[in-house]
């Protein structure tokens, strides 16, 4: 998934995704949330995510 625009409603506190900038915005493009079977928030996961590169 290549970087896009900043997707406005959506926050993130992972500093350490690719896709994170700014304080707490994600720039993905679009996100992708699971698993499908998920009873709470807790149960969800952003399957967007990519580590950031540690030479950065």
């Amino acid at each position: 998934m290549e970087k896009g625009k900043i997707i406005n409603g959506v926050t993130c506190d992972v500093q350490t995704c690719v896709y994170h900038c700014n304080s707490r915005e994600c720039n993905a493009g679009e996100i992708r949330v699971g698993p499908h079977k998920a009873e709470n928030s807790s149960d969800t996961i952003c399957a967007t995510f990519k580590p950031k590169d540690k030479m950065n």
